[in-house]
């Protein structure tokens, strides 16, 4: 699809295809020596993380590192203007919009310089018009492929994934969004973190606004309930990237019986008759765990024409996708192995599947799915849910 034909239908392009189309008009393309990009994520302005990456870059200093201040804004807060001390800093490109001059980051002179390490502070910012690209992150992504590290800060409300969820929380609007995809190529994410009662009390003392705009602050965005809420989003995004390094790691190094870090929530889809009643089961389990729902697929051949469990399957798959569930298939000749290998490859903590009632003298010669996957799946939580009476489908 064509730009033109993007701005006719309004679809937005992708952060990937945003930033491919930025290197080429830059002329550069990405080095084998790419800089890594460090980020520091708290749930609201005001916990520190500006203060933390000054700290860092203080440290990295006194190791010998080259490190420069390619852009870091204080907000006037005099313990942190405190730390610019002693760090170089590369002069800002002035910008004149609509009568008012705006300094924005020289990322051009910033590569020119060559450090080892730049500071770039506030990752989501969105740069003054006439400005050679829309967003901070982008020039970020220019600085990284020169073989520069950036190390950078992020508010968690400015997550495209969590922002309308940020909206319906606080009631204040997010106008400058950062695509999910730049954050999950981050190699580090560090969580600067601080209670709701902390933070507010920090406000009170004068450390994040001026005491003209401290108490609105408090009385509208920064409620305690508003940061609590905040808090668990970005304490779940930490968490999800932990578990996410925890599982590439076990990959890598071949480690099978790697602990899941938190719960997860299998639904075996087969169409069974109380195939319904196990994905609702299994949906209801993982509100309660907070958890992501995954229903797990069996795929084997339908046997003897039997079209009537096909369009089951479709069907139950189709309703699990309502409710939120994401889809692994199971395939192989034994449904047993097939399914132990996809939970396990999710490193889910519970299994949900339904339960077929058989006769003893069928139990000796084929051992239910259920008995099977007890002894395939050790340290799995399994709940079975019963077909009613007469078979029909729930």
């Amino acid at each position: 699809m064509t730009d033109r034909e993007r701005d006719a239908l309004d679809v937005r392009p992708t952060g990937e295809e945003m930033l491919a189309r930025i290197r080429s008009d830059a002329g550069t393309t990405p080095s084998t020596g790419r800089g890594r990009l460090r980020v520091y994520v708290g749930m609201a302005p005001g916990v520190g993380k500006t203060y933390r990456m000054l700290e860092e870059a203080h440290r990295r200093l006194e190791r010998g590192t080259d490190v420069v201040v390619g852009f870091v804004e204080t907000h006037g807060r005099a313990k942190t203007a405190v730390l610019l001390d002693g760090l170089q800093t590369v002069p800002r490109r002035r910008i004149e919009y609509r009568g008012v001059v705006v300094e924005e980051m020289d990322t051009d002179a910033v590569i020119a310089r060559r450090p080892t390490v730049a500071l770039i502070d506030e990752l989501a910012h969105t740069n003054v018009p006439g400005s050679a690209r829309e967003k901070r992150w982008q020039d970020v992504e220019l600085v990284l492929d020169a073989g520069i590290h950036v190390v950078t800060t992020l508010n968690i409300q400015h997550l495209e994934s969590v922002a309308d969820a940020v909206v319906t929380i606080t009631g204040a609007p997010v106008r400058e969004r950062l695509p999910d995809s730049v954050l999950e190529a981050a190699d580090e994410i560090e969580l600067v973190d601080m209670s709701p009662h902390a933070l507010r009390q920090r406000m009170r003392h004068g450390n994040v606004y001026p005491p003209e705009r401290t108490a609105i602050a408090l009385d509208r965005f920064f409620t305690e309930a508003n940061l609590t809420a905040l808090r668990e989003l970005a304490l779940r995004i930490a968490a999800r990237r932990v578990e996410d390094q925890l599982e590439s790691l076990a990959v890598d190094q071949g480690l099978t019986a790697m602990p899941a870090i938190a719960d997860r929530v299998a639904v075996v889809v087969d169409g069974a008759p109380a195939g319904r009643e196990a994905i609702r089961r299994a949906a209801s389990l993982a509100g309660l765990l907070r958890s992501e729902l995954v229903a797990v697929v069996i795929d084997r051949p339908t046997e003897g024409g039997d079209w009537t469990r096909e369009r089951a399957v479709r069907e139950d798959v189709e309703y699990a996708t309502d409710l939120g569930a994401i889809v692994v298939r199971a395939a192989g000749p034994d449904p047993v192995a097939a399914v132990a290998a996809a939970i396990g490859s999710r490193r889910v903590t519970h299994l949900v599947l339904s339960h077929r009632p058989t006769g003893r003298l069928d139990r000796l010669r084929t051992p239910p799915i259920t008995d099977r996957l007890v002894e395939a799946l050790p340290g799995v939580e399994l709940h079975l849910v019963s077909a009613r009476p007469g078979g029909e489908r729930t």
